[in-house]
């Protein structure tokens, strides 16, 4: 297997390191965000500062922060979660820009009503920041709760989006 390719980027909230893999973008992670790779992780990996697919996710990410994106085309892995993780990380990606759901709603659109823990935790776990957008996910009724990145990112992202959510909540269940 060939070492992840990585590049630090300075966004407009905050450091994040991005990660591309053989088959597509693996990860987007801000600096410090809860469930990101661990520095023993990364010493197998390979920072560059010229790679296509990477400026690619760079110029991307410069777009949406400018408001002139709501929609990321990009090659993604994300094999490194399980079958149930990939397959509710496939479902945020059809939740569009300025729309949000629900835990309960990803759940049962999922067919797993009962399922909402896990579907939390597996939300909480995506390793693609923004590009698969996590944050679009609240509590029941709306509330603003858990994001690996912070809640004042998830508030910022939502806001960026045309989705100002003023009230924050203490960490929820499932934190992202």
């Amino acid at each position: 297997m060939t070492p992840l390719l990585t590049q630090r980027w300075s966004s407009p909230l905050g450091p994040m390191t991005l990660a591309a893999s053989d088959l597509g973008l693996c990860g987007v992670w801000f600096e410090g965000q809860r469930h990101g790779p661990s520095e023993e992780r990364m010493r197998g990996w390979t920072s560059v500062t010229k790679h296509p697919l990477l400026q690619d996710v760079i110029a991307q990410l410069q777009a949406f922060f400018a408001g002139e994106l709501n929609r990321f085309d990009l090659p993604l892995d994300l094999s490194a979660g399980t079958v149930f993780q990939q397959s509710v990380w496939q479902a945020l990606l059809h939740i569009p820009s300025g729309h949000t759901q629900s835990y309960s709603d990803l759940a049962r659109h999922l067919t797993k009503p009962k399922a909402v823990r896990a579907v939390g935790a597996a939300v909480g776990r995506n390793p693609v920041s923004i590009i698969v957008p996590c944050h679009r996910i609240l509590g029941a009724g709306g509330q603003l709760t858990g994001y690996a990145g912070g809640l004042w990112r998830k508030q910022a992202l939502l806001k960026l989006e045309g989705q100002p959510i003023a009230s924050t909540s203490s960490d929820s269940l499932f934190p992202e």
